[in-house]
């Protein structure tokens, strides 16, 4: 192409700064691509490889490093305490005194006396030193409830007489309605539970205190509800919200919850609808962190959890927002969730949020009139943690498409102008733009194939304790595809073109795939949507601007400055939205079930994150003279680390007591008998059950112990339900890899009974059957209806049975102190000859704390387990 060229044609040559002043060769196709420009255009970009290389390599490294000042800062010396603030201290005082009760699971005496006895003993210290502007009542709610749930593929929740300590604070001549605030005090067997979730109720004693102490009135009434049955699948919630007198006046609430220990408190859920309850929060909150994201992965079911959220919504039908710890999510259910890990500074954060919300709330004229402002969903994110921005959904959805509408425009005018050459123009588009999208799918295709084979040669997780290994694993794996195929591209089909041309064409090939991503994605409904309208409108605003300003003297410097300038606000956002997705989603890859390849799932989410973050410096490929030094580079760094993880030297665990990185190992020693239709015990065995809670199995176990080995794998019980063993929750279809080590039978102080208390012959060839069960405070019951018939009804939940994945039926029981015996009935449509049965029934007592938790024998496997294991045992 001649030195004439279009003002919005980019060309960067590896000329060392100079101008090129020879002329090119003609080149095909180049002076009919930029027809009707004449000569004297601007002048030539110059950019070595090397240069351009490293501007765009400190360009996100600066982005990385801004990104975790951010996190930092906002974590870091929050206001001081005055008279009538949050005090983080007094806070820390409750934390330290509930988890050195231990571990509190629901039924215990530790959660059901000693952790309720503390709770009132403070409340009513905060009640004899309250201001005479609040009245402050106390309940003890021990509720008795049944429900089913869609979570883990679906199942049934009974428990009887668990602990709820409710307290509601309002103006001296009372109120008509409320606002909740929820946390739980009981935990996971075999923890403190400091994050999950004693920290919560430790800010909500302070919270009561500092506002039972203001002498300023409020509008409506605080109730904070510390709930005794989480852990429980959210048992104690669903007691308060369906049952206790005080929850009919509720009109919001808000769930304190935790997915790892300390940090920042991500709002992760809010509504459904009612983005009144957003703006509340932008208001009010001191220290904002919130994402719309989140809220939209949460709910889609990806991650294996759940909150109170769901009982509110679903069972109060009340709006709320959903908030959560998520920083160090490795040992979140682990012995090493203690108090003096979660830092005074996040608690202090966490209680100036909150506060400021239910302060907000209690004086609102809204919460009276919540059902009146129940329109539409709400797009909410938080910029670096120093605002959110929030705004209906409609509006989102107009702005979305009239910046998709704005960006569809131009690329049709630069297509389509001149006319004559409108059909050649939209081949060469069309054929970047699939180039642009074969490239995506190379590159995930090939470090997909990276991470299987890393899964399958046994060094899965390498990057578990040093992140840093998945990024010069994955990441340069993934840049140097996407710059090969493009390398490629640029030397063999487009071997004639000139390279200003193709970095303008691959520019808009990308901004093509954004904005039609931009309108499937509005189309969908997800209010995600936010994040393509970034990536449209700052990348087309910056190539307007630059487009007028290259015809200047010294434009290199210029273009590459405004270039990255105007694409600051894309970049740094996804650096910081990655930044918290990793945060969140890494931890859990190491306790995400057996089934699950980690390695492809973390490799998926470097690939996307490549793809985004080099969506417009694709074009940089056609616009410098050569990538060689950039992909020799990124292959040495792959093809070098590659070898490191094969070779073993990254191992997954650690046992550093300042930053633990511990293996899950679940065991529990049973003793299982199989009766036949006459009741005689046909099989009985007794031994120690293993499951590994990722997707290394016991590999790196039986160096340590030998015994647990791949020969001791057990197959599944097919003529049993749930395979026979004793699942205290339904995630069966996270662990198909199951160990079982013979070991004697368990001698019990508290066995389990189980007997059938009447059969009664229904209209329709229907068969009731009633049963009577009594054991300890947890236990487990599952349904398998034979071939022909049908479960057609119960006593549990809304007499609807749900079936779980796999199609049996699972029940979890709990109970709290002094529960009577649970009598439950299930009715069956059966056919007229059953001769072998109209169904299956099991029933398996899980022993979470007291004498019979742990056998000598699993007492004494357990001690043999390496430090850098979390090893979780019970009967």
């Amino acid at each position: 192409m001649e030195r004439g060229v279009a003002a919005n044609v980019w060309r960067l040559r590896a000329t060392g700064g100079h101008r090129d002043r020879r002329h090119s060769p003609p080149r095909e196709d180049c002076d009919r691509d930029m027809v009707g420009k004449k000569r004297g255009g601007p002048r030539r970009l110059a950019l070595s490889e090397a240069r351009g290389a490293s501007l765009v390599l400190l360009y996100l490294l600066a982005l990385r490093a801004l990104v975790h000042v951010s996190h930092r800062r906002l974590l870091s010396h929050p206001p001081a305490a005055g008279p009538r603030d949050f005090s983080a201290p007094r806070a820390r005082g409750y934390l330290d005194n509930i988890t050195a009760i231990g571990p509190r699971p629901a039924g215990s005496p530790e959660n059901e006396v000693v952790a309720v006895n503390y709770l009132l003993e403070q409340i009513r210290t905060i009640e004899r030193e309250s201001t005479g502007a609040h009245k402050i009542s106390v309940n003890v709610q021990r509720p008795t409830g049944s429900f089913s749930i869609d979570f883990l593929g679906g199942f049934t929740s009974y428990y009887a007489n668990i602990t709820n300590v409710v307290v509601k604070l309002e103006p001296r001549n009372g109120a008509e309605h409320a606002v909740l605030s929820n946390c739980h005090f009981d935990s996971v067997p075999n923890t403190p539970g400091a994050s999950d979730d004693a920290v919560s109720c430790a800010v909500m004693l302070e919270i009561l205190n500092t506002l039972s102490k203001s002498s300023e009135p409020l509008q409506h009434a605080v109730i904070f509800l510390f709930n005794g049955a989480e852990e429980n699948i959210l048992q104690a919630s669903h007691g308060f919200i369906t049952q206790h007198e005080w929850a009919k006046s509720i009109r919001a609430f808000i769930n304190l919850e935790a997915a790892g220990v300390g940090g920042r408190e991500l709002v992760f859920q809010t509504g459904p609808e009612n983005p009144w309850l957003v703006q509340a929060y932008v208001v009010a909150a001191k220290h904002p962190f919130a994402s719309v994201v989140a809220q939209e992965v949460f709910q889609s079911g990806i991650i294996p959890a759940d909150t109170d959220f769901r009982i509110y919504r679903d069972f109060g039908n009340i709006p709320g927002i959903d908030l959560a710890f998520i920083e160090n999510g490795y040992i979140y259910h682990t012995e090493y969730d203690t108090s003096d890990r979660i830092l005074t500074d996040s608690i202090q954060r966490a209680g100036d949020n909150i506060l400021a919300v239910l302060k907000y709330l209690a004086t609102s004229e809204k919460l009276a009139k919540s059902f009146e402002y129940r329109h539409g969903n709400v797009v909410f994110f938080d910029v670096l943690g120093l605002f959110v921005l929030a705004y209906p959904a409609r509006v989102g959805t107009i702005m979305n498409y009239i910046t998709a509408v704005i960006a569809f425009f131009y690329l049709s005018k630069k297509v389509i102008q001149p006319k004559t050459r409108a059909v050649h123009n939209l081949k060469k588009f069309f054929t970047a733009f699939g180039l642009t999208l074969i490239s995506w799918i190379c590159t995930l295709v090939t470090v997909i194939i990276v991470a299987v084979f890393v899964s399958v040669i046994g060094r899965s997780l390498s990057w578990y304790t040093y992140f840093y290994v998945s990024v010069f694993l994955y990441g340069t794996s993934a840049a140097a595809n996407l710059i090969l195929v493009h390398t490629l591209a640029k030397k063999f089909f487009y071997k004639n073109m000139n390279e200003q041309y193709l970095g303008d064409l691959f520019f808009d090939a990308s901004l093509m795939i954004w904005s039609i991503a931009l309108a499937v994605i509005t189309q969908i409904g997800l209010c995600s949507a936010f994040i393509c309208t970034l990536w449209v409108a700052f990348p087309l605003l910056t190539k307007l601007v630059i487009h007028k300003e290259l015809s200047q003297k010294g434009a290199t410097m210029k273009f590459v400055t405004m270039y990255m300038l105007g694409m600051f606000v894309p970049y740094v956002y996804m650096m910081y939205l990655s930044w918290t997705v990793f945060e969140m989603f890494t931890p859990i890859m190491g306790r995400s079930g057996s089934e699950i390849l980690p390695d492809v799932v973390l490799a998926g989410f470097i690939v996307v994150m490549t793809t985004i973050l080099s969506s417009y410096f694709i074009n940089f490929i056609y616009l410098v003279k050569s990538t060689k030094t950039t992909l020799v580079t990124l292959t040495a760094v792959f093809v070098v680390t590659l070898i490191l993880v094969c070779s073993g030297i990254f191992f997954p665990y650690s046992s550093d007591a300042a930053n633990p990185r511990p293996k899950r190992v679940f065991l529990q020693h049973m003793s299982r008998r199989f009766h036949d239709l006459d009741g005689n015990v046909v099989k009985s065995d007794s031994g120690i059950w293993i499951n590994g809670f990722d997707y290394n199995g016991m590999s790196h176990i039986t160096p340590h112990v030998p015994e647990i080995n791949d020969t001791i794998r057990t197959p599944c019980e097919e003529q049993a339900p749930f395979c026979g063993f004793p699942w205290i929750l339904p995630v069966h279809f996270m662990f198909r890899k199951n160990w079982y080590l013979p070991a004697p039978e368990i001698i019990l102080r508290s066995p389990i009974h189980f007997k059938v208390l009447s059969r009664e012959l229904m209209p329709q060839n229907s068969i009731k059957l009633t049963f009577e069960a009594s054991g300890p405070s947890h236990m487990s019951l599952y349904v398998r209806p034979h071939e022909g018939s049908t479960l057609s009804t119960w006593s549990l939940g809304n007499g609807v049975p749900v079936p779980s994945l796999g199609g049996d039926y699972f029940v979890f029981y709990s109970h709290g102190l002094q529960a009577t015996p649970w009598h439950f009935w299930v009715e069956l449509t059966a056919p007229e000859k059953h001769s072998d049965g109209i169904v299956s029934l099991a029933i398996a007592a899980h022993y979470f704390f007291g004498e019979d938790q742990k056998s000598p024998q699993l007492h004494a496997l357990l001690e043999r387990f390496p430090n850098w294991t979390f090893p979780s045992g019970l009967s």
